[in-house]
């Protein structure tokens, strides 16, 4: 079994623990073996042992984004009724390259990636992410996930074998429908329990699903081995009625009220918030002159309120996992959600703690992955620039010089000019 000793760096291992210099991660296989000083790893290092010189750079565990559509970027209307439905996985491809090129190494996709999608990573025919997949996100009619236009029409791919319908009206339609998607590979289920900014015949602030058709979602996804549910909600009436059913993660949550923070803290729901989300509407808005007024109005309402529900949900204590909800800004762009995090307060610490152990904690695989310790599966990036001191660096690929992805490298630009 390879040994590998990556050294000669400064250890931010995910814990929150303060940063360690003169350190090294030594991995054996796909797992961290040891990590912390180097004197300590390299004494535990047998003879043959592989070593990558960091080069003074800052090692940290792979990064996990719980809330990208790693097989879709957004484009106009016109485009995505143009474009075929298999270009859509030939686009995933390189969608999934630029990710892991950016340091992140775990995506919880949040609505397009299905089980082949999943299944070319695992099986190595593709490089990409590891990978939570919902497969399909589920949405009453008119609701966030249906893209019809009133006159009938909808630029987005229909359903597909293996790749369920999001529409579900009623408890028993909505019961069925998530079994549908459970059988079609979902290891998470997500739903939209309020309006959004891209669908076209509903608002942020809407209220979707009763909370009896929510309740359903939460015990189906329980019975199949205990699967988690997550809830689109920016309004704050379904934000509560999520919470209340028992979802899991608040996926944006911009018009969190002081009853939905409560209620949140109480049952342990974790926020989402993609920060970064409705910037990038209007920055495509104002880069292409393809995006429809009200889809900006709507963007600029979440932008005007997000951070500053975010930050109440910090202040208060609510859980904050990274997410980015790339797609809307092109994908290996994730690492800009960083910067947005310390807007909300958040030490640059704080936000790389989110988007590595709390990650973890809300993928629920926090047993494997999200800390650099003994045992951890060995995703791994360097950074040629300090993420304490510069945060807003990481946004940038190229200050990411080496990404390791269960102890095999799958990036390696160190010394590139």
């Amino acid at each position: 079994m390879k040994t590998i000793l990556v050294h000669n760096g400064t250890l931010i291992d995910g814990t929150g623990r303060p940063p360690v210099g003169h350190a090294g991660v030594l991995i054996t296989g796909d797992r961290v073996e040891a990590a912390g000083p180097v004197a300590e790893t390299a004494a535990a290092a047998r003879a043959d042992v592989q070593r990558i010189d960091a080069a003074g750079g800052w090692l940290l565990p792979g990064f996990i984004d719980c809330h990208a559509h790693i097989t879709w970027e957004v484009a106009s209307v016109e485009a995505q009724m143009r474009r075929p439905l298999s270009l859509n996985f030939y686009n995933s491809v390189c969608y999934m390259r630029r990710t892991l090129d950016a340091g992140v190494t775990t995506v919880r996709d949040a609505g397009g990636a299905d089980l082949g999608t999943r299944m070319a990573v695992e099986t190595g025919i593709v490089p990409g992410p590891r990978l939570q997949i919902c497969v399909t996100p589920l949405s009453p009619t008119g609701g966030h996930f249906d893209h019809r236009f009133p006159v009938g029409v909808t630029p987005k791919t229909p359903p597909y074998p293996g790749k369920p319908a999001a529409i579900c009206d009623g408890v028993d339609e909505v019961r069925k429908r998530v079994r549908e998607v459970l059988l079609a590979g979902a290891d998470v289920i997500k739903i939209c329990t309020t309006g959004g900014v891209l669908s076209p015949t509903d608002r942020p602030e809407y209220t979707q699903f009763s909370p009896e058709e929510i309740a359903v979602c939460v015990e189906e996804a329980r019975f199949r081995g205990g699967r988690k549910v997550m809830a689109h909600a920016i309004g704050a009436e379904g934000i509560k009625n999520a919470v209340r059913a028992g979802v899991h993660s608040i996926e944006h949550g911009v018009f969190l009220d002081d009853e939905g923070l409560d209620l949140m803290l109480e049952r342990g729901a974790f926020l989402v918030p993609t920060l970064s989300a409705g910037i990038a509407v209007l920055e495509l808005g104002e880069r292409t002159g393809t995006v429809p007024e009200d889809v900006l109005e709507k963007a600029r309402l979440l932008v005007e309120h997000n951070l500053e529900a975010a930050a109440k949900a910090r202040k208060a204590g609510v859980r904050i996992a990274f997410g980015t909800d790339a797609s809307v800004f092109p994908h290996g762009q994730n690492l800009r959600e960083l910067e947005m995090m310390t807007r909300i307060g958040m030490t640059p610490l704080e936000a790389i703690g989110s988007a590595t152990r709390t990650a973890a904690e809300c993928l629920g695989w926090d047993d494997r992955l999200g800390t650099l310790e003994q045992g951890k599966l060995a995703d791994l990036i360097v950074c040629s620039v300090d993420p304490l001191r510069d945060i807003a660096a990481l946004r940038d690929p190229r200050n990411v010089v080496l990404v390791m992805k269960g102890g095999e490298v799958v990036k390696d630009i160190r010394g590139a000019a």
